[in-house]
């Protein structure tokens, strides 16, 4: 074809240009995430962000918010206050200007803030764009200054309706129920980050009233006065703490300031969470670098120094130093350069000596003047490097399974033809019956499939040196691929997708929650990069004189009972996947075109790092008083 008739059908009058906010209208995901619960809760988040913005700047020390009946939310707070003055370059409100302008902020310039959550100057904007209705009513310079939004276009002019002497700022919305699936706000989606938030701003109260059930509002109050500190009392409660003291390092320089909250429990996850100006950096970055450098060379020098290691070539590893450990490192920063696939890992080079220098010379001091508490932490780290040692026979075999020939993966694994990650997937199988009848109903071009014997070992209570020796731990690693910890490199991942199928029972929700714990622990990235799903294996087959149909619970069978107007019909109550033919299992879990998946995602690395603890840990008080609470929620229970 000539380059000509090529060309003719694409020319300048197909280019289109969204002015103002038409392009968060059209692409609302590339703003908030998605159009889901996700990108509900981040409407409030945005908005959240500022007045958090306004408290790290020390204007701010109340914010409260509120779920009105209606689905409306409400933000007030008692900063500064949106400044209101005419913008000569625009001829309108600076307010107005905020609001309806993408990138249009105090965030930008370095004069209105020094260091901020908020950096992309889209927040109020968005949330504007994306709500049926916005009002923002402003306290500042002795007025009260109230303007309203639709779709992100004003409905009025910012208007001065009153006198105060108060300063602050109101934020009402309405999401869009032209963009937005769902706008039912789940609770406990937004404590799980107000928490956060308050802990990490020592002293900021935040409230959250709740009027959206009709059962008369119910307000929680966020208050931390020992921040940090207290988000790691509250992450170790669940644990058993080995050390009473909460080790505590700040610093300071111009342009940054870093906070350290530490202590060991007698359990062997590393649980560090790291943040940089409130935001959560899941993927870590040079803060994190920096923390770990410094805290793994203390120890080990403090450990030589006071006799703890007596060969002169003796050393700790950075593993060791970080079994049993909760640590929480928050950096605040001007300019801070965020990377990584979900812009959550921080970049700043510099950032990484600030932190080591910071926590190496803060935590020495600690270890030098606290004796008795570091004894405690020594011996701890000293059992974990002798568990290492054990562990490390068993550790290079894994490695060593982990080549990507196939002569060196696991025997009983029933492997893909299909070299590509992208399309490859794994099912990860309970028992050989069910995974014989998996074996014949799979597509071999893509699907592999790993059956797993009996219930794995539970990680959360054993150490490392007994998961590595464990053949099904082994044989799950060597087929993924990636190694595991501090060896796991994504881009080796063997599968896009790793699928947990297991009988629709109580044992079947064991093994399914023991292969979570496992890969939480140990490949967590396989977590937070989505590659992780659950099967949903029917419960019944319901068969009528024409056809069978399948029922994926009670909910389902009694509404195909129903259909069927208590016609003549047979019902079959699958026990487990091995009384599945092969045909039945592929056409109603296995196969793409028809099954139903659930993606396994981590939203809050704490509350999920908890939760994990809670039921699968040493501490049996704990979950019977966790089970006592919850045992209400339990709609179903096969014994």
């Amino acid at each position: 074809m000539e380059a000509s008739k090529k060309t003719s059908s694409y020319n300048a009058s197909d280019i289109t240009v969204l002015e103002g906010l038409e392009a968060v209208r059209r692409r609302p995901g590339m703003y908030v995430g998605s159009t889901g619960l996700r990108g509900l809760h981040h409407l409030v988040y945005e908005v959240l962000d500022n007045s958090i913005d306004e408290a790290m700047a020390g204007y701010c020390s109340h914010v409260k918010i509120t779920l009105e009946e209606d689905g409306s939310v409400e933000v007030v707070d008692d900063g500064r206050g949106i400044p209101v003055e005419e913008m000569p370059e625009y001829g309108k409100s600076a307010m107005e200007i905020v609001l309806t302008k993408l990138h249009a902020g105090g965030k930008f310039g370095g004069g209105g803030y020094k260091v901020a959550g908020g950096l992309h100057g889209v927040g109020l904007s968005v949330v504007s764009a994306l709500s049926e209705w916005m009002e923002v009513e402003v306290k500042r310079d002795g007025g009260i200054y109230r303007q309203r939004y639709e779709r992100g276009t004003p409905a009025s002019e910012v208007e001065r309706v009153g006198e105060t002497e108060e300063s602050g700022t109101k934020v009402c919305f309405l999401p869009d129920p032209e963009i937005f699936e769902e706008r039912e706000f789940k609770v406990e989606a937004l404590v799980q980050r107000i928490r956060e938030v308050a802990y990490l701003n020592a002293g900021l109260e935040i409230s959250l009233e709740d009027k959206s059930l009709g059962e008369g509002p119910r307000l929680e109050v966020y208050k931390y006065d020992g921040g940090i500190v207290d988000f790691v009392k509250y992450t170790n409660a669940t644990k058993e703490p080995i050390h009473n003291q909460v080790i505590h390092i700040t610093g300071a320089r111009e342009d940054a300031k870093v906070e350290v909250a530490i202590q060991y429990n007698k359990g062997y996850v590393d649980s560090t969470f790291t943040f940089a100006n409130n935001i959560n950096t899941h993927e870590g970055g040079t803060h994190l670098i920096g923390f770990r450098a410094a805290l793994t060379r203390t120890i080990n020098d403090y450990a030589r120094s006071h006799g703890f290691l007596k060969e002169k070539d003796e050393s700790l590893s950075g593993e060791d130093v970080r079994e049993g450990l909760v640590a929480v490192v928050s950096v605040k920063l001007k300019e801070p350069q965020f990377e990584g696939q979900t812009k959550t890992r921080l970049g700043n080079p510099d950032i990484k000596g600030f932190v080591e220098s910071t926590v190496g010379a803060r935590l020495s001091e600690f270890l030098e003047e606290n004796p008795s508490e570091s004894k405690k932490i020594l011996d701890k780290i000293l059992a974990a490097a002798k568990a290492r040692q054990a562990a490390r026979q068993a550790r290079e075999l894994v490695r060593r399974q982990n080549s990507l020939d196939s002569g060196t993966l696991p025997g009983k694994l029933a492997d893909c033809s299909a070299t590509d990650p992208s399309v490859a997937e794994i099912f990860l199988v309970e028992g050989d019956s069910a995974g014989g009848s998996a074996k014949q109903a799979r597509d071999r071009s893509f699907q592999a499939i790993l059956p797993l014997r009996g219930k794995i070992l539970n990680v959360e209570k054993a150490g490392a040196n007994r998961a590595f020796s464990s053949q099904e731990i082994q044989a799950i690693i060597a087929a993924m691929g990636t190694g595991v910890k501090d060896d796991f490199d994504r881009e080796k991942a063997r599968y896009g997708k790793v699928i947990i199928m297991t009988d629709a029972d109580v044992d079947g929700a064991h093994i399914r929650t023991l292969l979570l714990t496992f890969f939480y622990r140990y490949m967590p990235e396989l977590v937070d990069g989505g590659y992780v799903h659950i099967a949903q294996p029917p419960l019944y087959r319901i068969i009528t004189s024409k056809e069978s149909v399948y029922a994926y619970s009670d909910a389902e069978l009694e509404r195909a009972i129903a259909e069927n107007g208590k016609k003549k019909l047979t019902v079959q109550r699958f026990k487990g996947l091995g009384e599945m033919n092969p045909d039945q299992l592929w056409e109603t879990t296995m196969d793409p075109e028809r099954r139903s998946l659930l993606q396994v995602t981590i939203e809050d690395a704490v509350a999920a790092d908890m939760m994990f603890d809670t039921l699968m840990g040493t501490n049996v008080e704990e979950r019977r008083n966790f089970i006592h609470e919850h045992a209400k929620d339990v709609r179903f229970l096969d014994v």
